[in-house]
């Protein structure tokens, strides 16, 4: 429908977040693009129909559209490489002679595109098209993304216990990997973050060598694709015992998070939501954080919309959204959660649920695995 309205009878959908929206198909992203694989997936689009144009080697599942592929690994044979996708595009275009093809410009091999002008077709760039339907997730894709949030939530208990006095962000990474692939049954593109309070400005950044020391905070920000849909989720984890400063620093943290969540409804705009969450964060003492307070996640880990002062969405029932506040003191420390939110109409369905309580040790008497407990949503009320 979207591309009736807009004239066009053929398309081409080159950038991968299209075609795993589109077609189902997603492209494997692990280890970087293939060395056997000249072409990321393309699917063409012809008079109401869909043709998948991709390497040999791809895993299709239960895909049931047609299939044009175009050599992967093989060995009889040097790699033909782009040629071939060239020709794997003209196999699947047939005998038609397209007038107006709708491409995805920003993601179009220009290869591909002069193959295009050579059949007569006019190319109409048709990029950003996709995303304000991409925004609202069916009860497919929900499904998926439950599915990306619990493994996600794996990790964050991983980490939890895994941020402990001379362990390394590596470290707490590799454990919250295995976990999470374990559970999963087979390897997980994983994001985002698993930084060290003293590191940078402790917003972000892969995890390195560097070790938590007593009273570090570790920002773990962590997102797992299942099926093509992308998980988001944010915990922060003290190794010993937190210093005052970050206790006070984490509750209110806790309580911006909430109060964003609060916020959430059909109509509201984002923007408001950032502003509002700042707000509270100044009235609290607190710089703003140099970041979005939220976006959506689909088939990216970023999408539509996001909340940040400049913009101009207001929020719909079925989005999907993330929302992140945070407390940093650059060089020193900081604190940032995350949950995930459903929009429905009467507001919002919290999708993730892993334990974002501070660890604390009670003034007592009482033995170290004594003293442990967690603080819970309702004693912060």
């Amino acid at each position: 429908d979207l591309l009736r309205r807009q004239g066009l009878d053929w398309a081409l959908f080159s950038d991968p977040a299209s075609v795993a929206w589109l077609a189902g198909y997603v492209a494997p992203v692990q280890s970087g693009p293939s060395p056997f694989v000249a072409s990321p997936p393309l699917l063409w689009y012809a008079g109401g129909a869909f043709t998948l144009i991709v390497n040999a080697d791809a895993e299709l599942d239960e895909l049931t559209l047609p299939v044009v592929a175009f050599p992967g690994y093989r060995f009889e044979a040097p790699l033909a490489g782009p040629a071939e996708v060239v020709a794997a595009l003209a196999e699947a275009i047939g005998a038609a002679r397209p007038g107006r093809v709708g491409v995805e410009a920003g993601a179009l091999p220009e290869l591909l595109a002069a193959a295009l002008r050579a059949t007569g077709a006019t190319l109409v760039a048709i990029d950003g098209l996709l995303l304000p339907a991409r925004a609202i997730k069916t009860a497919e894709e929900l499904a998926k993304l439950r599915r990306a949030f619990q493994l996600a939530e794996v990790g964050q208990a991983v980490a939890r216990n895994a941020a402990t006095v001379g362990q390394r962000e590596i470290d707490v990474w590799v454990a919250v990997q295995s976990a999470v692939e374990q559970a999963a049954g087979r390897r997980v593109p994983l994001g985002n973050d698993c930084v060290v309070g003293y590191r940078q400005d402790s917003s972000g950044g892969w995890p390195t060598t560097l070790p938590l020391r007593e009273g570090d905070a570790l920002v773990v920000d962590l997102g797992a694709r299942w099926a093509g849909y992308w998980s988001d989720s944010c915990g922060t984890y003290y190794a010993g015992t937190p210093s005052e400063r970050q206790l006070v620093a984490h509750r209110t943290v806790a309580e911006a998070l909430e109060l964003a969540i609060s916020l959430v409804r059909p109509g509201a705009w984002a923007r408001r939501i950032d502003a509002e969450v700042r707000r509270f964060l100044a009235s609290a003492g607190h710089a703003s954080y140099a970041h979005h307070t939220g976006h959506g996640v689909g088939v990216t880990s970023h999408e539509a919309p996001r909340l940040v002062p400049s913009s101009n969405e207001r929020l719909e029932a079925g989005m999907v959204i993330m929302l992140e506040p945070g407390i940093y003191w650059p060089g020193e420390s900081g604190v940032r959660l995350e949950d995930a939110v459903l929009v429905t109409t009467g507001g919002a369905e919290r999708l993730t649920a892993h334990d974002k309580g501070i660890v604390t040790l009670a003034a007592s008497g009482a033995r170290p695995e004594q003293m442990l407990r967690r603080e819970t949503n309702d004693e912060r009320r």
